[in-house]
């Protein structure tokens, strides 16, 4: 009745032959519900999440709401009682798409007036092994399905999209990432904005000057434990700047960082 696809097990045309896995390696289960599956599976079989796929440690399968829809034209949309503008999700073929399929929980609706996703909220879904999105469309979801079916509702921000798709997306592999193997360089995912309450420290490349611009001077000095201290103190002035909201939710600069800021003077 319902249609399941995930991206299949292959050998990258342009890379090495894909390598499994320790068995003890976790794997992510996703589970997403959307009338527009293509778009799912489409980014979900490129690049990190691809890969991720195909090592076996993520999982993205979606289910096409209109599979469960009983009508000849599989509509999933009917005008709103009381009237008004748009058209709403009907909730049979929803509660039946997660009965049929019994996914993994929990099962998060997106929506503006969710739950604002953050980086926190991507560890603690990484960490739980398997969790479901349900994508929606026109003006609203029957209430119904937020009241009796899903486990909570998640929002990308105060901002209105078409649908649901673009923001599963966001929250997939934001939260994907962080499963152990995924990133190529494990520190990687520790180091990144908002990881500590902290925006990112800037990052530079070759050449070390670059019509006039130069690298600062402390990433060539060899002094790895300087480095170390810019990279922060960095990190915090970027914060402070753009982010004050970050830093208060961390209770304020410590003497530590107060210091730190002092050392490259950016405080």
């Amino acid at each position: 009745m319902g249609s399941s696809t995930s991206t299949p097990d292959a050998t990258p045309v342009d890379g090495p032959a894909v390598v499994s896995p320790s068995p003890d390696a976790p794997r992510l289960d996703i589970a997403v519900f959307t009338i527009f599956p293509q778009l799912i599976d489409a980014f979900a079989g490129e690049s990190l999440l691809g890969k991720a796929q195909r090592r076996h440690l993520v999982r993205v399968r979606t289910h096409d709401l209109r599979d469960y829809t009983t009508g000849v034209h599989r509509s999933v949309d009917d005008a709103p009682f009381g009237g008004g503008a748009g058209m709403v999700m009907t909730p049979e073929p929803i509660f039946s798409a997660v009965e049929a399929t019994e996914p993994p929980r929990p099962l998060l609706m997106l929506g503006p007036a969710g739950r604002p996703f953050s980086q926190a909220m991507a560890a603690e879904l990484a960490a739980g092994g398997g969790f479901s999105l349900l994508c929606g469309r026109y003006e609203a979801i029957d209430a119904r399905v937020r009241d009796h079916l899903v486990d909570g509702e998640v929002s990308l921000g105060d901002f209105v999209l078409a649908g649901g798709e673009v923001a599963a997306l966001a929250l997939i592999e934001a939260t994907a990432r962080l499963v152990p193997g995924v990133m190529g360089n494990a520190t990687s995912a520790l180091e990144e904005s908002h990881s500590e309450n902290l925006l990112e420290y800037p990052h530079y490349t070759r050449p070390a000057e670059f019509r006039g611009w130069e690298v600062p001077d402390v990433l060539t000095s060899g002094d790895h434990a300087r480095v170390a201290r810019w990279r922060r103190a960095q990190a915090l002035a970027r914060t402070l700047a753009d982010r004050p909201d970050l830093i208060e939710a961390r209770g304020g600069l410590t003497a530590a960082d107060r210091k730190l800021l002092a050392e490259f003077h950016l405080g």
